[in-house]
Protein backbone atom coordinates (compact mmCIF):
# COMPACT_ATOMS: atom_id res chain seq x y z
CA UNK A 1 0.00 0.00 0.00
CA UNK A 2 1.18 3.53 -0.83
CA UNK A 3 2.92 4.88 2.10
CA UNK A 4 0.90 8.29 2.11
CA UNK A 5 -2.74 6.11 1.85
CA UNK A 6 -1.58 4.44 4.99
CA UNK A 7 -0.57 6.91 6.80
CA UNK A 8 -4.44 9.20 5.84
CA UNK A 9 -5.85 5.60 7.23
CA UNK A 10 -3.82 5.80 10.13
CA UNK A 11 -4.86 9.47 11.20
CA UNK A 12 -7.89 9.30 9.88
CA UNK A 13 -8.62 6.26 12.45
CA UNK A 14 -7.41 7.73 15.17
CA UNK A 15 -9.27 11.21 14.45
CA UNK A 16 -12.51 9.42 14.19
CA UNK A 17 -11.63 7.37 17.28
CA UNK A 18 -11.69 10.09 19.27
CA UNK A 19 -14.13 12.52 18.00
CA UNK A 20 -16.44 9.31 18.12
CA UNK A 21 -15.80 8.87 21.69
CA UNK A 22 -16.30 12.45 22.24
CA UNK A 23 -19.94 12.32 20.69
CA UNK A 24 -20.61 9.11 22.46
CA UNK A 25 -19.81 10.81 25.78
CA UNK A 26 -22.79 13.71 24.61
CA UNK A 27 -25.39 10.98 23.65
CA UNK A 28 -24.72 9.43 26.67
CA UNK A 29 -25.08 12.41 28.67
CA UNK A 30 -28.08 13.55 26.62
CA UNK A 31 -29.45 10.15 27.09
CA UNK A 32 -29.20 10.67 30.59
CA UNK A 33 -31.29 14.19 30.04
CA UNK A 34 -34.17 12.63 28.39
CA UNK A 35 -34.83 10.08 31.27
CA UNK A 36 -35.28 13.15 33.55
CA UNK A 37 -37.74 14.42 31.27
CA UNK A 38 -37.06 17.64 31.91
CA UNK A 39 -35.87 20.86 30.20
CA UNK A 40 -31.88 20.68 29.75
CA UNK A 41 -30.02 24.44 28.71
CA UNK A 42 -33.44 25.71 27.66
CA UNK A 43 -34.48 23.15 25.39
CA UNK A 44 -37.53 21.40 25.82
CA UNK A 45 -37.44 17.37 26.60
CA UNK A 46 -38.18 16.91 22.86
CA UNK A 47 -35.08 19.27 21.61
CA UNK A 48 -32.75 17.12 23.81
CA UNK A 49 -34.22 13.95 22.31
CA UNK A 50 -33.19 15.08 19.28
CA UNK A 51 -29.58 16.57 20.02
CA UNK A 52 -29.41 12.99 21.67
CA UNK A 53 -30.64 11.16 19.02
CA UNK A 54 -27.97 13.15 15.99
CA UNK A 55 -25.14 12.75 18.43
CA UNK A 56 -25.80 9.04 18.56
CA UNK A 57 -25.85 8.76 15.12
CA UNK A 58 -23.00 10.96 14.36
CA UNK A 59 -21.51 8.72 16.53
CA UNK A 60 -21.63 5.26 15.46
CA UNK A 61 -21.09 7.05 11.61
CA UNK A 62 -17.56 7.87 12.69
CA UNK A 63 -17.23 4.47 14.50
CA UNK A 64 -18.30 2.81 11.62
CA UNK A 65 -15.61 5.02 9.43
CA UNK A 66 -12.92 4.17 13.05
CA UNK A 67 -13.22 0.37 12.23
CA UNK A 68 -13.26 0.35 8.73
CA UNK A 69 -10.09 2.14 8.48
CA UNK A 70 -7.89 0.53 10.62
CA UNK A 71 -9.14 -2.49 8.88
CA UNK A 72 -7.37 -1.03 5.42
CA UNK A 73 -4.52 0.36 7.70
CA UNK A 74 -1.58 -2.15 7.26
CA UNK A 75 0.21 -0.51 10.81
CA UNK A 76 -2.89 -1.36 12.82
CA UNK A 77 -2.88 -5.26 11.58
CA UNK A 78 -6.72 -5.52 12.66
CA UNK A 79 -8.81 -8.54 11.63
CA UNK A 80 -11.94 -8.96 10.54
CA UNK A 81 -12.15 -11.12 13.43
CA UNK A 82 -11.36 -9.12 15.56
CA UNK A 83 -14.01 -6.47 15.09
CA UNK A 84 -16.46 -8.88 16.12
CA UNK A 85 -15.08 -11.64 18.84
CA UNK A 86 -13.18 -9.81 21.78
CA UNK A 87 -9.48 -10.20 23.18
CA UNK A 88 -8.64 -12.34 19.77
CA UNK A 89 -6.60 -9.58 18.96
CA UNK A 90 -3.09 -9.97 18.59
CA UNK A 91 -2.33 -6.20 19.51
CA UNK A 92 -3.21 -5.46 23.07
CA UNK A 93 -5.55 -7.93 23.31
CA UNK A 94 -7.49 -6.74 26.54
CA UNK A 95 -7.60 -3.23 25.36
CA UNK A 96 -8.55 -3.74 22.01
CA UNK A 97 -11.12 -6.92 23.21
CA UNK A 98 -12.34 -3.77 25.00
CA UNK A 99 -12.94 -1.75 22.14
CA UNK A 100 -14.73 -5.15 20.53
CA UNK A 101 -17.03 -5.30 23.21
CA UNK A 102 -18.48 -1.72 22.81
CA UNK A 103 -18.84 -2.36 19.40
CA UNK A 104 -21.00 -5.29 19.75
CA UNK A 105 -23.08 -3.57 22.50
CA UNK A 106 -23.86 -0.88 20.56
CA UNK A 107 -24.71 -3.07 17.05
CA UNK A 108 -27.46 -4.42 19.80
CA UNK A 109 -28.22 -1.38 20.48
CA UNK A 110 -28.78 0.19 16.71
CA UNK A 111 -30.24 -3.05 15.76
CA UNK A 112 -32.95 -3.22 18.75
CA UNK A 113 -33.72 0.20 18.21
CA UNK A 114 -34.16 -0.25 14.54
CA UNK A 115 -36.50 -2.97 15.41
CA UNK A 116 -37.97 -1.39 18.22
CA UNK A 117 -41.29 -1.66 17.08
CA UNK A 118 -41.31 -5.28 16.72
CA UNK A 119 -39.71 -6.03 19.44
CA UNK A 120 -41.55 -3.82 22.37
CA UNK A 121 -40.40 -1.12 23.78
CA UNK A 122 -39.67 -2.62 27.12
CA UNK A 123 -36.99 -4.84 25.36
CA UNK A 124 -35.89 -2.25 23.48
CA UNK A 125 -35.54 0.07 27.00
CA UNK A 126 -33.64 -2.77 28.23
CA UNK A 127 -30.94 -3.45 25.64
CA UNK A 128 -30.42 0.33 25.46
CA UNK A 129 -29.00 0.54 29.20
CA UNK A 130 -26.33 -1.69 27.61
CA UNK A 131 -24.85 1.96 26.26
CA UNK A 132 -24.13 2.97 29.58
CA UNK A 133 -21.85 -0.04 29.73
CA UNK A 134 -20.69 0.70 26.80
CA UNK A 135 -19.36 4.26 27.36
CA UNK A 136 -16.35 3.31 29.68
CA UNK A 137 -15.69 0.03 28.05
CA UNK A 138 -15.03 2.32 24.94
CA UNK A 139 -12.96 4.87 27.32
CA UNK A 140 -10.96 2.75 28.90
CA UNK A 141 -10.42 0.55 25.04
CA UNK A 142 -9.74 4.34 24.37
CA UNK A 143 -7.12 4.90 27.17
CA UNK A 144 -5.10 1.30 26.88
CA UNK A 145 -4.89 1.34 22.82
CA UNK A 146 -4.91 4.95 21.71
CA UNK A 147 -1.48 6.16 19.90
CA UNK A 148 -2.76 9.75 21.88
CA UNK A 149 -3.40 8.24 25.08
CA UNK A 150 -0.02 9.46 26.82
CA UNK A 151 -0.86 12.95 25.51
CA UNK A 152 -1.91 16.15 27.43
CA UNK A 153 -4.34 17.14 24.91
CA UNK A 154 -5.97 13.57 25.15
CA UNK A 155 -6.00 13.42 28.20
CA UNK A 156 -7.67 16.46 28.92
CA UNK A 157 -10.38 15.33 26.18
CA UNK A 158 -10.43 11.91 28.63
CA UNK A 159 -10.99 13.75 31.67
CA UNK A 160 -13.98 16.37 30.31
CA UNK A 161 -15.77 13.29 28.77
CA UNK A 162 -15.68 11.67 32.59
CA UNK A 163 -16.63 14.36 34.27
CA UNK A 164 -19.55 15.05 32.24
CA UNK A 165 -21.08 11.78 32.28
CA UNK A 166 -20.32 11.81 36.52
CA UNK A 167 -22.21 15.07 35.92
CA UNK A 168 -25.02 13.85 34.08
CA UNK A 169 -25.68 10.89 36.67
CA UNK A 170 -25.08 12.97 39.65
CA UNK A 171 -27.58 15.29 37.92
CA UNK A 172 -30.21 13.23 37.30
CA UNK A 173 -29.87 11.40 40.58
CA UNK A 174 -30.45 14.18 42.38
CA UNK A 175 -33.63 15.41 40.04
CA UNK A 176 -36.85 14.75 40.63
CA UNK A 177 -38.71 13.32 37.39
CA UNK A 178 -42.09 15.79 37.05
CA UNK A 179 -44.12 12.78 35.33
CA UNK A 180 -43.46 10.84 38.47
CA UNK A 181 -44.14 14.03 40.40
CA UNK A 182 -47.87 14.07 38.76
CA UNK A 183 -48.41 10.31 39.20
CA UNK A 184 -47.23 11.07 42.78
CA UNK A 185 -50.59 13.61 43.60
CA UNK A 186 -52.92 10.61 41.63
CA UNK A 187 -51.89 7.90 43.59
CA UNK A 188 -49.62 9.33 46.99
CA UNK A 189 -49.34 5.65 48.49
CA UNK A 190 -48.15 3.70 45.18
CA UNK A 191 -45.18 6.94 44.96
CA UNK A 192 -44.12 6.87 48.50
CA UNK A 193 -43.51 3.20 48.21
CA UNK A 194 -41.37 2.95 44.68
CA UNK A 195 -39.13 6.44 45.02
CA UNK A 196 -37.38 7.81 42.19
CA UNK A 197 -34.19 4.77 41.65
CA UNK A 198 -31.17 4.93 39.28
CA UNK A 199 -31.34 6.44 35.68
CA UNK A 200 -34.84 5.07 34.86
Amino acid sequence: MNAVLASAFWYLGRGTGVTALVLFTIAVALGIGVRSGRPLAGLPRFGVHQLHRTASLLATSLLAVHVGTLLLDPYAQLRLVDVVLPFAGAYRPLWLGLGTLALDLLVAVVVTSLLRDRIGRRAWRTVHWATYAAWPIALLHTLGTGTDASTTWFRWIALVCTVTVAAAVLWRLTVTDPRRGLQSEQQPRMATSSGVGGLS
